[in-house]
């Protein structure tokens, strides 16, 4: 079994928010195999070693357009 991501993967992951190309937690955890919450715990533990403009929060409004593309889950995450 290949450990190779497609590239197309990857750019269907990648939304335009505050005009900055980024990819969400559930995708990038997606794309290492691991349960969102994981990823987030293993980012917090080892949060030094990331720019300080590594991630954001979004506001309701940024959630409320990305459920509505289908991109989040209606549960927030």
């Amino acid at each position: 079994m290949s450990n190779i991501i497609p590239a197309e993967r990857i750019e269907k992951s990648i939304y335009l928010i505050r005009g900055q190309k980024v990819i969400l937690d559930k995708d990038l955890a997606a794309i290492y195999g691991v349960p969102t919450f994981r990823f987030n715990e293993a980012v917090k533990r080892n949060i030094e070693r990331f720019p300080e403009d590594f991630m954001f929060q979004l506001t309701n409004e940024e959630a409320d357009i990305l459920i509505s593309q289908n991109a989040m889950s209606k549960s927030g995450r």
